[in-house]
Parts: C-alpha cells; structure tokens; sequence
C-alpha cells in the first residue's frame, strides 16, 4: 500500500500516484485499468475515493471509459522533462 498523507485530501495523491505508474507503463496502452474497489483495497480508501482519482485521470485523457466493460488506458504520455 503506498504511503498517503491521511491528513490532506487522499484522492488528489492518488492521482499522482496512478499518473507517475501509467507513466512508467505499469499498465500498457489499450489494457483495462483496475476497478475502484481494486484501486481502494490496495490504497486503503473508501471506493468513492478512488473513484474521484479515476475520474481525474479520464478527464487528463490517460484514461477511457467503456461502458459496460471499464476503463482502459489510452496512449500514455511520456513523463514531464
């Protein structure tokens, strides 16, 4: 479980978290992305809060929703220089 600041806002971390590991291409292009109870049970939150991250990281394009079938990583950019 990664270390989270419990005394700021936990998604926000999150985000950068999951940004820097789909930057480092944990998860490959086209693969389906955890769920948000994956997501909460590795981090240690409530499910809305990962919920909140995974949102942040469709709305930044590192991620697209399928419905019905999740969400699936899309051509990762590479990390900031």
């Amino acid at each position: 479980m990664p270390d989270l600041d419990r005394t700021r806002n936990l998604w926000p971390q999150i985000v950068d978290d999951l940004r820097s590991r789909l930057r480092a291409g944990e998860w490959a292009p086209g693969e389906r992305f955890p769920g948000t109870v994956a997501l909460a049970a590795e981090y240690g939150t409530a499910q809305a809060t990962t919920q909140k991250a995974v949102v942040a990281l469709r709305a930044e394009g590192l991620l697209r929703l399928e419905v019905g079938q999740g969400n699936y990583v899309t051509d990762v950019a590479p990390p900031d220089v």
